[in-house]
């Protein structure tokens, strides 16, 4: 691989990085905003530290795991639960009760988005880089500033904008449908399907979502 060839693929996984890492770093903050300030950072870290040893072990597997039917449906469910859990959870916005044992379940539940989302960044990555060891290893550490600094810039953002709960919640939604599409199970069936239909299927999940959070939380 020629020098400018290996520039070029470092700004694809730069570009990745900054594409793919966002949506860890948008659960940390949504899973760490209940928590009272002192730990936070604590979530944060833990958050970051998980998601990068995870995507050093699925590097090693990330061609084999590609190819597991019904792997990406179901990573997709869990992390449509998780959207919707980080939705419910939130609703109390001023409420800081039994913090340690919020700490816990925060970080569990950064563990579990994390390890779902970061087979895609992982993926990615691993095509571009092409066998390359040495880039596979640049794009893990430099996904690790931009989740923690993305983590900490976020919860800063919510708690000036609770609004932008759902604008996160709709993002892992849409992550999740676009993961469940391309599961290597379903590519045979959706030729069958009309022609605009696949794209709309994740906006029309993202809708799905939030209407059922919305009603839940009306209904109290």
């Amino acid at each position: 691989m020629g020098t400018m060839e290996t520039l070029v693929v470092f700004l694809e996984i730069v570009m990745i990085n900054l594409l793919l890492s966002g949506d860890n770093a948008i659960v940390i903050a949504m899973a760490g905003r209940k928590l009272p300030p002192e730990q936070r950072r604590k979530a944060v870290w833990w958050g970051a530290a998980a998601a990068i040893v995870l995507r050093c072990v699925l590097t090693l597997g990330a061609i084999a795991l590609l190819n597991i039917p019904y792997l990406q449906t179901a990573g997709a469910l869990l992390l449509f639960a998780i959207a919707y859990q980080l939705l419910m959870d939130n609703r109390d916005n001023n409420t800081h009760t039994q913090a340690a044992g919020t700490l816990t379940a925060a970080v569990w539940t950064i563990v579990a988005a994390d390890f779902v989302m970061s087979l895609d960044n992982v993926l990615a990555v691993a095509a571009v880089a092409n066998g390359d060891t040495a880039l596979l290893i640049i794009g893990i550490v430099m996904s690790i500033p931009i989740i923690i600094w993305g983590s900490s810039f976020i919860l800063r953002l919510l708690d000036r904008l609770p609004g932008l709960l759902y604008l996160g919640g709709g993002l892992l939604g849409y992550t999740a449908s676009e993961m469940a599409l391309g599961d290597p199970a379903w590519k045979a069936y959706l030729h069958l399907l009309p022609s605009d239909a696949e794209k709309l299927i994740p906006p029309a999940s993202v809708a799905l979502l939030l209407i059922f959070a919305l009603w839940r939380r009306w209904r109290g």
